[in-house]
């Protein structure tokens, strides 16, 4: 059955499980809700009377929920395995754009904003742990695949969300999202899959891991996930601001952005079974590292939107690959590796928005986003270390 772990070691199973399907619904539900949030963002400003820099630090305050509710989130992987836990914290996430929508001052936006990186945050650590189960029940690759829901879900909820709040208004776009995310997690519910807890790594998430691995792949997923932040959080006010472009010009950054991550995402597991982790990682970073140079050049916001979807090209695969490679670090259990991975990619969206949005004040988004290849470059200089997720699926055959 589907619902166990326990298949042979050496035989891959079919390439369409449920619990394959259960894990990419959940991965879709996440990216679709906080892809419904980066079009809200401008009017939750508005709203708020928030600078770019006041802006940033209440940004801040999302990552500084998933810092703090994610290593929780591996420490009851580990007690009550990733079913449950990814579970809950779905059911938790199902309300925060409404809270969002509704929240009346900065003190209650900020709440809202708390609860709602703590439960996208956890809940990333909680799907990703469940795709490495099944990658191991299957013994193929699916983690790129599972990231191409949540890039789908991004691209549906930001693509979507300037032309819903045009028609419906803040709250009726809220509400329909809401509606449409528990839609998709009531599908997946019953398909999950119910991997073992490991009662063993109890001792282990008292204290760090020793081992340098998960904290050289968490550094890569940081400087991978910092220029993600950066286009959902600032891309549309890059365009409005200074691109001059419409409001439903401006949410179409992100959505280009998620499009080609989507596109790049579901081919990404049949990619790295022929070239492997390494040249993957190294091939999708040069992507990365030509997009946000076009989009920091750009003339209008037309070639603006065009560098950020090569751009998403070139992120695609490069999360995925860290957080396999972090599920399978020898002698440390995955829900702890990839706590670790996910803690740390997630701190870039605590210090970069308010350094974005400070530096932004002063000299643009366009210096920024120039700026941000340099973390790209570290990426590339550590990605022999991608090798690591090879360990499912094998590749570079």
């Amino acid at each position: 059955m589907d619902n166990n772990v326990s298949v042979a070691p050496r035989v891959r199973s079919s390439f369409v499980t449920s619990n394959r399907a259960a894990v990419s619904l959940l991965f879709l539900m996440n990216g679709f809700v906080i892809g419904g949030w980066a079009p809200k963002i401008p009017d939750f400003a508005e709203r708020l009377d928030l600078t770019k820099f006041e802006l940033g630090l209440m940004i801040l305050v999302f990552g500084l929920g998933s810092l703090v509710m994610m290593p929780i989130a591996g420490a009851q992987i580990a007690k009550h395995g990733s079913r449950v836990v990814v579970q809950v914290l779905a059911v938790c996430l199902l309300p925060m754009l409404l809270a969002l929508t509704l929240a009346p001052n900065v003190i209650t936006g900020a709440i809202s904003l708390f609860l709602f990186g703590g439960f996208i945050g956890a809940m990333d650590v909680a799907m990703n742990a469940n795709a490495v189960a099944v990658e191991k029940s299957m013994r193929r690759a699916i983690m790129s695949s599972c990231h191409a829901f949540w890039s789908l879900g991004g691209l549906i909820g930001s693509g979507l969300g300037g032309l819903v709040i045009s028609k419906l208004g803040i709250l009726g776009h809220a509400e329909l999202a809401t509606v449409l995310a528990a839609i998709f997690l009531a599908i997946a519910w019953p398909m999950i899959l119910a991997d073992p807890p490991h009662p063993d790594t109890k001792k282990e998430k008292t204290k760090l891991p020793m081992v340098p691995l998960p904290w050289l792949l968490g550094i890569m997923a940081l400087f991978c996930m910092v220029p993600e932040g950066a286009v959902l959080d600032w891309g549309a006010l890059y365009l409005r601001q200074e691109m001059g472009a419409s409001v439903a010009l401006s949410g179409l950054g992100f959505a280009a952005f998620s499009a080609t991550m989507a596109t790049m995402r579901f081919a990404g597991d049949l990619v790295r079974d022929r070239l492997g982790g390494v040249k993957t990682l190294r091939i999708c970073t040069l992507f990365a590292i030509a997009g946000m140079l076009l989009a920091s050049l750009a003339p209008n916001a037309e070639i603006a939107i065009l560098g950020f979807a090569l751009c998403g090209i070139g992120i695609s695969n490069m999360v995925p690959i860290a957080f396999s490679a972090a599920g399978n670090i020898p002698g440390l259990k995955p829900g702890i590796a990839i706590s670790v991975v996910t803690t740390m990619g997630y701190s870039g969206m605590l210090v970069a928005p308010s350094v974005i949005g400070f530096v932004a004040e002063h000299v643009g988004f366009a210096a920024v986003f120039m700026a941000l290849p340099v973390l790209l470059l570290v990426v590339l200089a550590f990605s022999r270390l991608a090798h690591y997720a090879d360990g499912v699926s094998g590749g570079g055959h």
